[in-house]
């Protein structure tokens, strides 16, 4: 086999996630002449149907709201940037991040958290529904690309990655995968990273959102230290800015304060840990990638805000039930008629009622259901159930 123009490994830190560490494929595979192995990855998940889904997915609010607004694919783009940003200055894996970036939503529903809600109350006898799990479930299962492996045969890092939370029933049948969930243990520093980038990403970016939506007020924002002394830096070092200059150089002040708190004091405890290798890493009691007291007590405080004044607004409130009327419509008629959904999907539901009963039908609905974007569920929707609906 032809060698690697270039080391993937090299200038990696010592306990950085691999290629010559990593705990593998579920089936093995030869490596690839020019690509790593994460690499490999990042473009598996890339060229999936189910990524190129993400951008008629719901972040906050519906796709036909608006143009600008952020969806489930341009948030994977932005976590992506700032955890890669993170990665590089720490000597992390940023093939690795950047895979984990991109997969890590792939599993949500249509309707955003609203749907994943729904979904969860249509499934709460069968095992319910984690949109972490089914982002799992998509890129070792659902996804149909290859001839010789279901789903997209990701390493076990990038897997581990992807789902970031599990319940204590779910991770006893993920064998490996989900033994931190039971024994205790923490993920790849690379893992932990991402997780908190897709804090930062949807935090700050809702803010950007919800000022474009008019549901937020800058008077109200200003009362949040984070935000207030950056909208103060901006007013006095630019006069006369426009508002929409003026919010963008906001919300960039606050991702750069709250990034680089993240950076130093990750890159301290990383230090104090004294790291050698990524198993020094999983065995530590608790996470190293995290912010200051300071920091955190801001980042926790504008989300209670986001929660209270954007996702509780009476509009998003609004959206959110009539969300959950056509996802729970959509479940309970294709849980009761499997033959309404493709035929595809059919197959699959009457295969899992075949090996399960009811719970395999009921998960072979909610796959389908919950690989909806918002726009196929809306015209599922009307087309067989109520072709009246105003969203």
């Amino acid at each position: 086999m032809t060698a690697y123009r270039k080391d993937p490994d090299a200038a990696l830190a010592p306990y950085a996630a691999t290629q010559t560490n990593s705990r593998g494929r579920v089936h093995a595979e030869p490596r690839h002449p020019y690509r790593g192995e994460f690499q490999r990855d990042r473009d598996r998940i890339v060229h999936s149907a189910a990524f190129r889904r993400l951008i008629y997915k719901t972040q906050v609010f519906v796709n036909h709201e608006g143009d600008l607004y952020r969806t489930r694919l341009t948030h994977s783009l932005e976590v992506a940037q700032i955890a890669q940003t993170v990665a590089r200055e720490l000597g992390l894996n940023e093939q690795l991040v950047e895979a984990i970036c991109l997969a890590h939503d792939l599993g949500h529903t249509p309707f955003g958290h609203a749907g994943q809600d729904s979904l969860n109350k249509c499934m709460r006898d069968y095992g319910g529904f984690e949109h972490n799990l089914q982002s799992l479930r998509v890129v070792d299962e659902l996804e149909e690309k290859y001839a010789s492996f279901p789903g997209l045969n990701l390493c076990y890092e990038t897997r581990e990655g992807i789902l970031k939370h599990c319940s204590r029933r779910n991770a006893r049948e993920l064998g490996e995968l989900g033994r931190r969930f039971l024994e205790g243990g923490q993920p790849s520093l690379e893992a932990q990273l991402v997780n908190i980038a897709d804090a930062v990403a949807y935090n700050h970016h809702d803010v950007d959102d919800g000022l474009r939506a008019g549901l937020l007020k800058i008077e109200e924002l200003r009362e949040l230290p984070l935000f207030g002394r950056q909208y103060t830096r901006v007013i006095q070092s630019h006069p006369g800015i426009s508002r929409k200059a003026l919010i963008h150089e906001t919300v960039r002040g606050m991702i750069n304060v709250i990034v680089t708190d993240l950076l130093d004091i990750t890159r301290a405890q990383i230090a104090q840990a004294d790291l050698a290798t990524i198993d020094d890493v999983r065995g530590q009691p608790k996470p190293l990638v995290s912010f200051s007291d300071e920091i955190f007590r801001q980042h926790q405080e504008l989300k209670s805000f986001l929660q209270k004044k954007l996702y509780r607004h009476e509009k998003v409130i609004k959206m959110t039930q009539r969300a959950d009327e056509i996802v729970t419509s959509l479940f309970e008629l294709y849980f009761g008629d499997p033959s309404s959904m493709p035929t595809e999907h059919a197959a699959r539901a009457a295969a899992g009622a075949v090996e399960s009963g009811d719970s395999g039908q009921a998960r072979a609905v909610a796959d389908y259901v919950a690989g909806m974007t918002d726009r196929y569920a809306l015209s599922a929707y009307k087309r067989l159930i109520d072709p009246t609906l105003e969203f």
